[in-house]
Parts: C-alpha cells; sequence; structure tokens
C-alpha cells in the first residue's frame, strides 16, 4: 500500500505553481497583466498623494534583442513611496499590501506588483530593482529576489543616497518573458481606457521599438479620496465576529455592536440585542461557538440595521466621466449618469453609466461596450460579464437606438468589494443588485440620447422643409405676380423667416 505525502506550500509557490488564475497565462497576456498592476498601484499611490498621477512605462528588449523574447520594464510614478522597511515585503512577498482596508481600491488580493516580480524572476532568473522615497530626505534603492518556498523576499542589494528635491514616488524596473507585438493592441486599448476613466492623469508609454503614447491629463479635478469603514452587519460572517471579539476591548456586547460594526447606533443595538434575546451587559467574549453563529444569522435577519454609508466609495462623478469620454472618444453626444448608492451582501456599491454616440466612434455592426471596476479597465472575457449581458437583452428600439449606429456604452461600478468572478479580475458576476443598477443607468442614459436624438431628427425634418420652401417661394412669387398684372415680386423674406422660426428655435438648443 502506496503512503500519501502530507506538505505544506506557500502563498508565493501557489501562485508560481498556478500563475494561471491570476491572469499571467502566457507571455502576451504576461505582459500585459504585469504592466497593467504596476500601473494601478501607480494611480494608487498619485491619490493616496493627493496629486494628479504622473506615471511613465518604458519597456525595452533584454539581452538578445527581440528575438529573445525577454524585456525589461520600467514603472515610474510620483505616488506617495513606500517607506523604506516595507518595500522589500511590499515587492517580494505575496499577500502582502496595503489594500486589506475595507475601503474601495483598485487592488484586491495583494498581488500586483509581486505577481509582476514572481512572473519575471521564473521566466529570467533576474532581479528586480525598486527605487522609492515618501518625500524625505532619503531615497532608497533596493534589489530583491524572492524566496519562493518561503514567501520572503530575499534582499541582494541596499543603498541609501540624499533626496535633494524631496522627490517622492516609486520606480520599478525588472526583465521578464513576454510577446510585445501580440499584446500592443490590449496594451495601447488598456491605456486609453485608463485615461478616459482617470482623466486626471498623465499616462506616458514608449514601447520596445521607441514608439512614444502620451496620454495627457484634462483636468487636475480628482474624485473625493475613499474613507476607510466598519464591515457592516449584513456583510459578515462567523470568522469575521470571532476576530472582532478577540480584539475587541469592550466587555459588554452593546459597546461592542456600537463600536465594532458600521452605521450601527446605541439605539439600534439596543433593539438589535431585544430582538436576538442576548443580554446587552453580556460581554462578548464568553460568547460560546453556537451563541457566535446565532448571533449572526440573527443579524441578517434583523430589518432595522441602517444601509451602508457610501463615504468609503470613490466614484468618478459625471462630470469626470464626461471630460474622459470627450477626451479619448471624441463623441457628438455624451450622456452620462450616476445611480444612488446601493447595496448588495452588506457590501455598498455605486454604478455609473455612459452612452457616447457619433463623432469618431466608429460602426462595428454592434455596440462598443467599455467596462471598468473601480477605475480599472475590464479588457478580457466581454462576454461572462453582468455589464454585457444586460446590454444585449435591452430592448435599443424604443430608445431609437439601433446596433448599426456608432454607440459606446460604458458601465463603471465601485465598491469596496467588486463581485469578481475569478482572481484575474476580468469579470463581474451576475448580482442581481448589480445587474439592476446597471440596467436602470443605461436605460436613463438612453432616454437621454433618445430626446437628442429626437431633436435631431425634427431640426432635420424642418431643414428638409425649409429647403422646399426656399427652392419653390421665389417661383410662386413670380407666376403670382404675372397673374396679378403686377410689375414688382412680393418680399418673400419675411415668409421665409416665419417658416424657419420654429426649426431655427430647435437648431440653436
Amino acid at each position: 500500500m502506496v503512503s500519501q505525502v502530507f506538505e505544506e506550500i506557500s502563498p508565493a509557490d501557489f501562485f508560481y505553481r498556478n500563475r494561471d488564475i491570476a491572469g499571467f497565462t502566457n507571455p502576451s497576456r504576461a505582459i500585459f497583466a504585469s504592466i497593467r498592476e504596476l500601473v494601478e498601484n501607480s494611480l494608487d499611490a498619485a491619490e493616496l498623494a493627493g496629486v494628479p498621477p504622473d506615471i511613465y512605462v518604458r519597456l525595452t528588449f533584454g539581452e538578445g534583442g527581440s528575438q529573445s523574447g525577454i524585456y525589461k520594464l520600467r514603472v515610474e510614478d510620483n505616488g506617495s513611496g513606500i517607506t523604506s522597511r516595507h518595500i522589500p515585503s511590499a515587492f517580494g512577498q505575496v499577500l502582502f499590501g496595503s489594500k486589506y482596508k475595507l475601503k474601495q481600491a483598485r487592488g484586491t488580493f495583494g498581488l500586483g506588483g509581486t505577481m509582476a516580480v514572481l512572473y519575471g524572476q521564473i521566466t529570467t532568473h533576474k532581479p528586480a530593482s525598486i527605487v522609492s522615497s515618501t518625500g524625505s530626505t532619503k531615497i532608497y534603492k533596493y534589489r530583491i529576489m524572492i524566496d519562493i518556498q518561503r514567501n520572503k523576499p530575499i534582499i541582494l542589494e541596499r543603498k541609501i543616497r540624499i533626496n535633494k528635491e524631496r522627490w517622492h514616488g516609486t520606480i520599478v524596473n525588472f526583465s521578464l518573458e513576454g510577446d510585445y507585438f501580440r499584446a500592443m493592441p490590449k496594451i495601447l486599448e488598456y491605456l486609453k481606457q485608463t485615461a478616459l476613466v482617470n482623466p486626471y492623469a498623465n499616462i506616458t508609454f514608449v514601447d520596445p521599438k521607441g514608439r512614444l503614447y502620451k496620454f495627457m491629463r484634462v483636468t487636475t479635478k480628482m474624485p473625493p479620496p475613499p474613507k476607510e469603514t466598519l464591515p457592516h452587519p449584513y456583510g459578515v460572517d462567523v470568522e469575521t465576529v470571532k476576530r472582532l471579539i478577540q480584539i475587541t476591548r469592550h466587555r459588554n456586547i452593546l459597546d461592542f455592536m456600537r463600536t465594532h460594526f458600521h452605521r450601527t447606533s446605541e439605539k439600534i443595538a439596543h433593539k438589535f440585542l431585544e430582538f436576538t434575546g442576548i443580554p446587552k451587559s453580556k460581554n462578548p467574549k464568553n460568547l460560546g461557538p453556537q451563541e457566535i453563529v446565532k448571533l449572526v444569522q440573527m443579524m441578517k435577519r434583523f430589518e432595522e440595521f441602517r444601509p451602508p454609508s457610501a463615504s468609503c466609495l470613490s466614484p468618478l462623478g459625471e462630470d469626470l466621466l464626461r471630460v474622459g469620454i470627450l477626451k479619448e472618444l471624441k463623441p457628438e453626444f455624451t450622456a452620462v449618469c450616476q445611480r444612488k448608492p446601493s447595496t448588495y451582501s452588506g457590501h455598498p456599491f455605486i454604478v455609473e453609466t455612459a452612452i457616447a454616440y457619433g463623432g469618431e466612434i466608429p460602426k462595428k455592426g454592434d455596440f462598443i461596450v467599455y467596462r471598468f471596476a473601480n477605475r480599472i479597465p475590464l479588457l478580457y472575457d466581454e462576454a461572462s460579464d453582468v455589464s454585457f449581458r444586460v446590454i444585449k437583452n435591452m430592448n435599443w428600439r424604443r430608445y431609437k437606438i439601433s446596433p448599426d449606429m456608432p454607440i459606446a456604452v460604458l458601465v463603471h461600478i465601485c465598491s469596496t468589494k467588486i463581485p469578481y468572478k475569478t482572481v484575474g479580475k476580468e469579470f463581474i458576476a451576475d448580482r442581481p443588485e448589480v445587474k439592476r443598477e446597471i440596467l436602470n443607468g443605461i436605460r436613463e442614459a438612453a432616454r437621454k440620447l433618445k430626446r437628442f436624438l429626437s431633436k435631431r431628427e425634427h431640426v432635420e425634418r424642418e431643414k428638409r422643409r425649409l429647403d422646399i420652401f426656399s427652392k419653390y417661394l421665389p417661383k410662386i412669387a413670380q407666376f403670382s405676380t404675372r397673374l396679378s398684372g403686377r410689375e414688382k415680386e412680393p418680399d418673400i423674406k419675411k415668409l421665409l423667416e416665419s417658416v424657419n422660426s420654429g426649426g431655427g428655435k430647435e437648431q440653436g438648443k
């Protein structure tokens, strides 16, 4: 009989063996994922510093030139920087990061830059170089590799230099295997859509052939930063409550509920404890396993908890979304809608939608769909996304819209917990609450486009009417003058002005 061998692997080892689930499925997808993850880290860092992002991305051929399949990637930003003691772990330890707080953030799993560095190491066996400063008097430079079996950074070199200009930001350099020319359309589309949904950012990209792509900001106005929040009673499970009980300093469950849960006032906590039958003076640390389970179950049933506030979210806003669309898509007409905050499973979210029509938007025989989550463009697996299904199943004829028209539909969802279906963060699950808000948001934008199309149709109809009058009135005037025996023809200008008055008003709108 063969005995089984049990072993433990580290998070770094797990993602080394299963890098496909993080989006590093092949050389072209991996080079796209590496750029995406580092650009998103840079955007978050700049917003944390409260400055409009300036991001520089350069991709060059590695040793052996274009035939080797090895590239060097450099991403530089003007963000908040990283403190010296955290730099090695931030890029050399999987599932280590600053995004595990309960507030909106682009990153979700703490993989990001570390996964890109890990992929570079396992394909080229070369260290990564990290330079960073928080704006202090010192700039720190590290050369690191990852101990995959122990999930720890290996520091090969550490240098310090004087920061005379008080520069703040981060520069990441590393080598990786890739296929840029296959990935190029997706990379350029990603940068364009990132510029669309972040119109306050400057993004510069230099590709391996030295071609320069610049996406310039058109505003310095930025969305208000999200605030950290507490877990909502509807969104917790038994493990969350157990952890809160372990860290609480309160000796009665009334204060425990009031302090550790979002929008739970003393009055609501009183009502909830009466509903559960738990004495308000009971010490939460004395709750047994079954009592904790019962407490969580009763949270789901209690209907008087207030809905979560949206202070932990940072939606783009109608003005910035419109500015971004005009900058990158250059449409003739744009309709933008921001829905009111809503919730799914206790997690707050806001849906923003837009429809862009005409201008430089191409006719493709079907709508162009742009999907965003927490200001991240989603480019893969479109058909699996809830937004695509909503758009496909809508009755567009009632809005005077047909698929052959030059139309782009945009959907942006921001939340403390985006309901992704995979770790690769490419498409959003079909949650009924989210689906409903997307549908209502698109309908509202479609109604605005319908009004625009109706007005334009009316103006065109009036123009055609005026053209007919302009063509035949002079002849009628000549004929009637001869018929009446008069020498002077009547003045038709006033008549044409009266005919034009209705259409002219519409045109000026």
